[in-house]
């Protein structure tokens, strides 16, 4: 108890919130070309040097740390982590979307909180796997922009894209770009090819007019035309999943529409409860021996208001997790997995089953993901708020470094 004895002390006895405002003012003040903002700074700087050095004299360094960039509920938080799992945090596996950022908080952009955490974990040597199921080269744009080029390309950074069907690894020679892809049997690269090749030009009106395809290497993705989460957006990415039931009928042979139907409904309550609204929810749930081998390998997803999409079955999040892995060489993970859907939660799944890690989920997640985080290590938070789970990330590792 003596390590939560000395939490409480600290907390109790310093104004920590005072002395995080000061830390988060001057790690988070934009460069200005003022002398007036410069001297605010360093006057600033000062107070924050001598509140740390009056907590690390009466806590030691550890502890000063924690104040400085912990809130009381993360220190704790942190340290009942730590007593948990005895271990710090190795490597982020980190989705974007409504994840660290957030069209309905952060205006989609991922707020200066949370990049400055990024790199604060960077120059600790934790190395940071970004793991979406958006297009390489946007991820891209968005990393170099906020964290720069030079932390993008560190050898430290991996880029786990289209919800790994490649992944992206700079400073690593031959190894730098796995096309996961191209290890899929011809058969179901050829259904990939099929619905890529008609899935605009056969659309119905209302879809072709009201989706647009993700300009994907591999995976199929119709994303709408309207804001994300609207009423609107959901109309039309449940239209277009009932559309994709069609396509991909066609593109496998001796398959009905009803088939490719059973098949996901029986999988997937979403899609099943989106199929019975549609009124196209078939009742026997029968399918052929060939179809159903096909359908094995072939994942339909469904986002509310968000995409329909097709994607391989073996190509998931968990396989582009694994080798980015192998090729920044982290052999022994134990990784915090920060995520909002059920393909981040397959990662999360997978880190526990194999003692790999602690997961994290904003508030607004799907329910499969709540349940799974607050049944594990209960960390949720606001959306937008990805920040609060990092200082405790942070605060964790700080701890396990001491012990």
């Amino acid at each position: 108890m003596e390590r939560y004895d000395e939490l409480y002390a600290l907390y109790e006895t310093f104004d920590t919130d005072t002395l995080r405002a000061y830390q988060d003012f001057i790690d988070l003040f934009p460069p200005v070309d003022s002398r007036v903002a410069l001297e605010y700074w360093e006057e600033a700087s000062d107070e924050l040097a001598e509140r740390r050095d009056a907590v690390a004299d009466a806590h030691g360094e550890t502890y000063a740390s924690l104040a400085a960039h912990a809130t009381r509920e993360q220190a704790f938080t942190a340290l009942d982590l730590h007593s948990k799992h005895g271990r710090p945090v190795n490597v982020l596996v980190l989705d974007v979307d409504e994840t660290l950022r957030s069209a309905g908080s952060t205006d989609n952009e991922i707020p200066r909180e949370t990049l400055h955490l990024l790199t604060v974990f960077h120059e600790h040597g934790v190395p940071i796997v970004v793991c979406t199921g958006q297009t390489l080269e946007n991820v891209k744009g968005f990393l170099n922009q906020g964290l720069g080029n030079e932390f993008v390309h560190s050898g430290d950074v991996s880029i786990v894209y289209e919800a790994g069907t490649g992944v992206f690894t700079p400073g690593h020679g031959s190894e730098t770009k796995r096309l996961l892809y191209e290890t899929l049997d011809e058969s179901v690269r050829d259904v990939f090819g099929y619905v890529r090749s008609r899935v605009l030009p056969d659309a119905p009106e209302r879809v072709r007019r009201g989706c647009h395809l993700q300009g994907n290497e591999f995976n199929v993705t119709l994303k709408p035309n309207e804001e994300t989460g609207s009423d609107a957006a959901v109309e039309i990415i449940d239209d277009a999943t009932v559309y994709l039931t069609e396509l991909l009928a066609a593109a496998i042979d001796d398959a009905a529409p009803a088939d490719v139907r059973s098949y996901y409904a029986t999988r997937d309550p979403e899609i099943a409860t989106v199929l019975d609204e549609a009124g196209v929810l078939p009742d026997d749930p029968d399918v052929t021996g060939s179809v159903e081998a096909v359908l094995d390998r072939v994942q339909l997803a469904y986002y509310e208001g968000d995409a329909a999409e097709v994607t391989a079955r073996e190509l998931d999040k968990v396989a582009g997790v694994e080798a980015a892995f192998d090729v920044l060489g982290i052999d022994d993970p134990f990784a915090l997995v920060m995520g909002d859907s059920k393909s981040d939660l397959r990662v999360m799944e997978w880190m526990v089953a194999n003692d790999a890690g602690i997961a994290a989920a904003p508030e607004h997640a799907s329910t499969r993901v709540l349940d799974h985080v607050r049944e594990t290590d209960g960390l949720t938070y606001a959306r937008g708020a990805a920040g609060n789970v990092l200082r405790t990330v942070h605060a964790l590792n700080r701890l396990a470094a001491e012990s």
